[in-house]
């Protein structure tokens, strides 16, 4: 199952211990260097300083239709607390919004949601809004994760569209027939018959 980051945001967060909602999820947060979400920032009237308003994917047991479900209040952690997190967190990146490209430099659209796996949390696909010409034909792209090359600030880098067609024609492409005037291994065997 696959689900959009946008339905991510606002998702409630549920506490076994307390047995109810503690928050609901505003932000998530990816790791651009490896695509997956490694963290939410929630807010709840009920989270204070101390308590810290980031969830690492980790603490979540299980996502469902109620929402994401943690052990307790306690799993939730400040900016400071993880290396990784504070580190990412600095680096301000937000995958919505980026520029997708070709590796030719051929431009595709921007990012305008993407969805993850939730049991590992990876970004499975990037749904890409086209520019206003392109966006006629065709609205939007759909691209596979297996498709990206590289993440910067800026841009999502994916492979070249035109190779990747003519790849899979030429893959796709068994003859049907076999001419004996082209292979002369048939037009031999021919011959003989006629001989005969």
């Amino acid at each position: 199952m696959l689900i959009y980051d946008s339905k991510l945001k606002g998702n409630q967060i549920l506490s076994l211990h307390l047995g109810a909602p503690i928050g609901r999820v505003t932000q998530t947060i990816v790791d651009p260097n490896v695509l997956e979400i490694i963290a939410f920032r929630i807010e709840s009237p009920t989270i204070n300083a101390s308590t810290g308003d980031i969830l690492p994917v980790k603490s979540v047991r299980e996502y469902s239709q109620m929402g994401m479900i943690i052990d307790s209040v306690d799993d939730l952690v400040n900016e400071t607390e993880i290396v990784r997190i504070q580190e990412i967190l600095k680096l301000n990146f937000a995958l919505v919004g980026l520029r997708v490209i070709t590796r030719k430099k051929s431009k595709l659209g921007k990012v305008t949601d993407f969805t993850v796996d939730p049991e590992a949390w990876q970004v499975q696909q990037l749904i890409v809004q086209r520019p206003m010409i392109k966006s006629l034909i065709d609205p939007q792209l759909t691209i596979a994760r297996s498709e990206v090359v590289n993440v910067d600030d800026y841009t999502v880098t994916v492979k070249d569209e035109e190779r990747k067609i003519k790849e899979t024609a030429q893959a796709n492409f068994v003859p049907n027939f076999v001419n004996p005037f082209r292979d002369p291994g048939l037009a031999s065997e021919s011959k003989l018959k006629e001989d005969e």
